[in-house]
């Protein structure tokens, strides 16, 4: 359950950081400091208590309309797109260097090859993968197709259940095998039983009987696989829980036996599932099933499938995960769904970005390696830790300054603040990929293939039956993401997000507090929202409140979820304040605490600049990374699977219950913003 700041999995190239502490002599900098507010994003035809987000954002929306590749395109997207022709450059230079078989290097630049040879890929074809579609067509009987499973399995075929090893949410120390719902091709369960997602559902429908059809199947044969695909998706698709179900920690947890596990659902086959991936039988003797509802759902289709429909949904399956490692003709039948229907994109990206993606995917550890070498300056890393110790300074600041909370329970949250790990950059050690084999004479489908056995693998070997290693990373070094992880209690500021629009090199302290210190202080805050206050220190699944202090914070938390629940994103469409509330506590938690920590570094704020105050300043810089447009399919879509509300109301939902944001800008009574101070959320 890893709480992300946003999400965003791409590679960028960070530069230096440099942020403010109390032995810097900042006298200098201040002078030759821009104000870090680019005033063409503004919008100053609106008045900022009426709509902040246009006001700080709406210049930039205006001069960057959506591009046809984009369902959203903001400052993020910027990112990316100026990362990835970094990262092009990385990959390119690896096609002109000489390097020792079977080094990283060399495997990553013979599978980037292949990933680029868009001719091979073409006279190819769909060939790739029919040797594996053959199969499954030869087989007769459920026995036969299971057999087919387990040989896929270390590929992530996850059909029916995911099964992973994660820490034990009550005895955090150990990893656990923990068996969670999976198996439906649209994501969410409401694109299956939803009137209001009929369209939706048709264009799918569509979508599956063409790709079949792309495979050299006839009509008739790929009307009836389509049918078979969508009672099977559709009968799991009734049994999954949502996305707000899925935030409930204790409900996600039941633990029990294998035999237990056996007992209820024989048909899954968990033993031969877990052979199958080397897994040794004493490593899985107790394991959490986090959706028990969901296996007793997925029990029952099992017991009942017949073989053709088992047959369909695992070529469905397979299909959908190597549709996009293939020729044009498969990516753009692939393409027409999930980003035009789905998202609302008009066009694709060029094959040189979807590739960059790919490797990330394939091989982002290797790629970060090479990144940090050559764009992470060690000072870099040494700045950003001292940043995020001025931030815990502030946050146990603030746990001090609540009303509401008993001694009792602020010194044990001031205990867990204490116990952060924190990781910054990269990791420490790498992982020894020499057990990895890139193979030229076979296709980039096969080779992507072998990257997924080869991770699968390394996690088996790191984590069946052993102790969680608390130096491991949940992302790559070059990730534009940060994040808390309960289980471990940490927070992780991959190398990075460290670059602008979240630092700033050539701004001043206030508006990097404003950003790279709101990032920080949303993370840390991560450990005390809704989910993450139930784990203790040492990462335990462990109600450490007072009971009295419990019950306030929940019924702020309903407060905070029931204005977020009012909020009209698109006629007919509301937000949902309880599927993202806890992104929404650690947005609040991270301005207070970055507020509190900008003021404790700068003792003088920089006077006014470009007409606006220091504190001013804060806020629209806050506000502005935010800057984004969304077409209404991908607004819906979000809306149903994101747990992060988008940029207009991490901004207009944010600001108006933060009281220094109400005084920076004089909002008063009779601005739409203005939320009286009794009901503006007061919890960090």
């Amino acid at each position: 359950m890893r709480k992300y700041f946003f999400l965003m999995t791409v590679a960028i190239v960070a530069l230096g950081f440099t942020a403010c502490s109390d032995n810097d002599d900042n006298s200098t900098q201040q002078g030759q400091q821009t104000s870090g507010i680019d005033m063409s994003d503004l919008d100053t035809s609106v008045r900022p208590g009426d709509d902040f987000y246009q006001y700080a954002c709406g210049g930039w929306i205006k001069n960057n309309p959506l591009p046809a590749a984009y369902s959203r395109y903001g400052k993020l997207e910027q990112l990316l797109e100026n990362n990835q022709v970094r990262l092009k450059a990385i990959f390119d230079d690896l096609q002109t260097g000489s390097f020792a078989d079977g080094s990283t290097e060399q495997k990553l630049a013979d599978l980037y090859r292949m990933a680029m040879d868009s001719q091979r890929r073409n006279e190819q074809g769909v060939e790739p993968l029919m040797g594996i579609i053959r199969q499954m067509e030869q087989t007769t009987t459920v026995e036969q197709l299971f057999q087919i499973h387990l040989q896929l399995i270390p590929e992530n075929f996850y059909v029916f259940l995911a099964t992973y090893f994660a820490a034990d949410e009550k005895n955090a120390t150990q990893y656990i095998l923990k068996v969670k719902q999976s198996g439906i091709g649209m994501g969410q369960k409401e694109y299956y039983l939803d009137t209001t997602t009929a369209d939706i559902r048709e264009a799918y429908q569509q979508t599956i009987v063409k790709m079949f059809r792309h495979l050299g199947f006839t009509e008739q044969e790929a009307s009836q696989k389509m049918a078979n695909v969508m009672h099977m998706e559709t009968e799991l698709a009734k049994v999954s829980r949502s996305q707000t179900e899925l935030r409930d920690p204790e409900a996600n947890y039941n633990k029990m036996s294998l035999a237990q596990f056996n007992a209820a659902y024989p048909h899954v086959q968990l033993e031969k599932l877990m052979s199958a991936m080397n897994v040794p039988s004493d490593c899985i003797q107790q394991l959490v099933v986090c959706q028990p509802d969901f296996c007793a759902g997925v029990e029952q289709l099992m017991a009942t499938m017949t073989a053709d429909e088992y047959r369909d949904y695992m070529e469905w399956t397979e299909i959908r995960q190597y549709a996009e490692y293939l020729d044009d003709a498969t990516e753009a039948i692939f393409f027409d769904f999930y980003g035009r229907v789905m998202s609302g994109r008009q066009q694709d990206y060029p094959l040189w970005q979807r590739v960059s993606t790919q490797m990330d995917a394939l091989l982002g550890e290797a790629i970060g390696k090479l990144y940090v070498e050559k764009y992470f300056p060690a000072a870099a890393k040494e700045r950003m830790l001292k940043l995020v110790s001025n931030l815990q300074v502030a946050l146990a600041q603030r746990i001090d300054a609540q009303d509401w909370m008993s001694a009792a329970t602020k010194a044990t949250a001031k205990e867990k603040l204490d116990a952060f790990i924190v990781k910054v950059g990269y990791p420490d050690k790498w992982t020894d990929m020499s057990a990895l084999h890139i193979d030229n004479s076979k296709s980039y489908v096969e080779n992507a293939a072998q990257c997924t056995r080869f991770w699968n693998a390394e996690n088996v070997k790191r984590r069946a039956g052993k102790s969680v290693d608390p130096t491991r990373w949940g992302v790559n070094p070059q990730t534009v993401n940060a994040y808390y992880e309960p289980t471990t209690n940490e927070i992780c500021f991959p190398a990075g997000i460290l670059q602008p629009p979240f630092f700033d090199m050539e701004a001043d302290d206030v508006v990097n507090y404003g950003t790279i210190g709101v990032v920080i202080g949303h993370e840390m805050t991560h450990g005390f929202d809704d989910q993450g206050r139930l784990y203790d220190k040492d990462g335990n699944l462990h109600d450490w409140w007072a009971p009295e202090d419990a019950a306030k914070f929940k019924e702020k938390a309903d407060m905070f979820a029931d204005f977020f629940d009012a909020i009209e994103l698109l006629p007919g469409l509301h937000a949902n304040g309880r599927m993202t509330l806890g992104e929404n506590l650690a947005d609040h938690g991270g301005l207070q605490v970055a507020w509190t920590a900008y003021h404790n570094a700068v003792e003088t704020p920089p006077v006014t600049v470009d007409g606006f105050t220091a504190d001013q300043r804060f806020f629209l810089s806050y506000a502005g990374i935010w800057a984004q447009n969304i077409t209404d399919a991908e607004l819906r879509r979000r809306t149903t699977g994101d747990v992060h509300s988008q940029g207009r109301w991490r901004v207009n939902g944010a600001l108006p219950h933060v009281d220094a944001w109400h005084e920076a800008f004089g909002i008063k009574e009779g601005d739409k913003l203005f939320i009286p101070k009794e009901k503006r959320l007061q919890l960090w």
